[in-house]
């Protein structure tokens, strides 16, 4: 999971940039990059850390020129390392080629050797680089149809934005995996992974980039916008979820206010997964937040923030050398004990992974003094890793992939355990962007690898 951000024919675009990346920023925390261009050279800034730590004033002056694009990263393919920071630059016969990338190519190594074997050197791990391999070993000589000849070799999800002295390039798999959309900011062009970052810059958000099309600003044609769809057909495989964690909760994606569609989700857990003897609903935070507020509406029972949960957290902190049982979760959320002593409670999260830090959670609950917990879910067990961008454990690691629910409820120490079902998530998801979702991380249904 990374960030995307881009922006076309403005005064300061590597300040919006700055801004948009800001908003991304709970999409990528390790590194983050801007490439700009007055249509000539590029400028180019790329560090590991924070992006407003990251870009400082004089940074962002260095940045010249009215088209930018930027990447906030989330290793998942390639490791954590410098040179995988985006976006990637590289120069070629087709002049310097910027691209900033979210999503996985499931057949990059495969891509990989054979380029290798063809003499293209790599400077990073990082599956992007193929493509612009891939662009430099064509035999076109224009970005747009470089481009095109590269996707049509790569398998898996990407949604990207490429950028040279002519053009800025806006494309999206044809599945749709990653979500990417266009928006206005004084008539002039903008793309970002979600639509929060146009509320922070004061654009207009116009529409999603559709699965399969390519939007190309012309940097020399008065910044015209015109739109392609030169790629292979196939069917929408939109990551489910982005709406159930990853997206923040105040962007569109999907065609979906995120807010409306979590609190959704957790209503129809409260219908699928009642219980029946509870007395009030406490979310984890922030991650249960919303669900647990449409768990309440639905069943009529209070809602409270019995949990609290720390924001100041570091990179790293000291431990106290006097061992403090399950220190690092108590850094982190610390229960409200006058508010759930003595009761029964239902305490909503959106997912459980591992299991670890839900059993270390419920520990403290009732050493809090509550009476019994009852665990929610707002998604289906997550028994499958994921190939497609999200960084998610092993399948040995996930707990639900060889565990029965009721061995994850002994595991975890709740009275009671529900998960939303796949039908239930996929009912909701679908209310108003339609069908054809990837819900591979519940299910092991992967596209693309069949």
């Amino acid at each position: 999971m990374c960030a995307i951000f881009g922006i076309s024919g403005v005064d300061e675009s590597s300040n919006l940039t700055y801004l948009g990346l800001h908003a991304l920023q709970h999409r990528g925390q390790e590194g983050t990059g801007i490439v700009s261009t007055h249509g000539k050279e590029p400028f180019v800034h790329k560090e590991r850390g924070l992006v407003g730590d990251v870009f400082t004033a004089s940074v962002i002056n260095s940045l010249q020129g009215h088209t930018a694009i930027g990447h906030n990263r989330y290793s998942t393919a390639g490791g954590n390392t410098s040179e995988n920071l985006q976006p990637l630059i590289m120069k070629s016969s087709l002049g310097w080629v910027s691209i900033a990338h979210n999503g996985n190519l499931v057949n990059a190594t495969e891509l990989t050797k054979k380029l290798e074997q063809e003499g293209s050197i790599f400077q990073s791990t990082a599956d992007t680089e193929v493509i612009l391999h891939l662009m430099a070993k064509s035999k076109e000589r224009e970005l747009t149809r470089a481009l095109i000849h590269a996707l049509n070799q790569v398998i898996g999800a990407y949604s990207l934005l490429v950028l040279n002295h002519e053009y800025l390039i806006a494309v999206r798999d044809p599945q749709g995996f990653r979500p990417l959309v266009m928006g206005s900011h004084k008539g002039r062009p903008v793309f970002a992974s979600e639509s929060t970052a146009f509320d922070l810059i004061g654009a207009t958000y116009e529409r999603e980039i559709e699965p399969g099309e390519m939007v190309i600003v012309s940097l020399n044609n008065n910044f015209s916008v015109s739109s392609i769809r030169p790629l292979n057909s196939a069917l929408k495989k939109r990551c489910v979820f982005e709406q159930v964690y990853f997206a923040r909760p105040d962007s569109l994606v999907y065609g979906s206010t995120v807010y409306h569609t979590r609190k959704n989700l957790g209503k129809q857990l409260a219908e699928e997964q009642p219980a029946l003897h509870a007395e009030m609903v406490i979310p984890v935070p922030d991650s249960g937040v919303y669900a647990a507020i449409g768990y309440s509406e639905f069943s009529n029972l209070p809602f409270e923030m019995g949990i609290i949960r720390s924001h100041y957290i570091g990179r790293t902190f000291i431990e106290p050398r006097q061992a403090i049982r399950d220190f690092g979760v108590k850094l982190k959320l610390n229960p409200v004990a006058e508010i759930i002593k003595g009761k029964s409670i239902v305490v909503v999260d959106d997912s459980l992974v591992r299991g670890t830090t839900s059993k270390k959670l419920i520990q403290h609950l009732r050493d809090a003094g509550a009476r019994e917990v009852h665990l929610r879910i707002s998604a289906p067990p997550t028994a499958h890793p994921c190939f497609y961008g999200i960084d998610t454990p092993t399948k040995k690691e996930l707990l639900a992939s060889s565990n029965s629910i009721e061995k994850i409820r002994v595991f975890v120490g709740a009275d009671s355990l529900g998960y939303l079902s796949l039908e239930g998530l996929l009912k909701v998801a679908s209310e108003k962007s339609g069908e054809g979702f990837c819900h591979a991380c519940f299910s092991g249904d992967y596209p693309c690898l069949t």
